[in-house]
């Protein structure tokens, strides 16, 4: 099991660069590059919030849960 950061995906539909976000969440554009690659171990609500502000989204459009299989658990 994982969670699948979709972030890229939401940024596409937004119209919205990848800089012009970390600007305006007030994070780095090297911290939301490892956050978009799902390359972190978490997330702070905060960041997560500001990030669905500027977006116009819930947190669901950018985290999904994979379950790999039966063996996973």
């Amino acid at each position: 099991m994982r969670i699948v950061v979709r972030l890229d995906v939401m940024l596409a539909r937004r119209k919205v660069s990848s800089k012009d976000l970390a600007a305006r969440v007030g994070i780095t554009e090297a911290n939301l590059s490892l956050l978009k690659r799902g390359h972190v171990k978490g997330v702070r609500f905060e960041t997560l919030a500001r990030i669905c502000r500027e977006l116009d989204c819930q947190p669901g459009d950018l985290l999904e849960y994979e379950d790999d299989g039966p063996g996973d658990r």
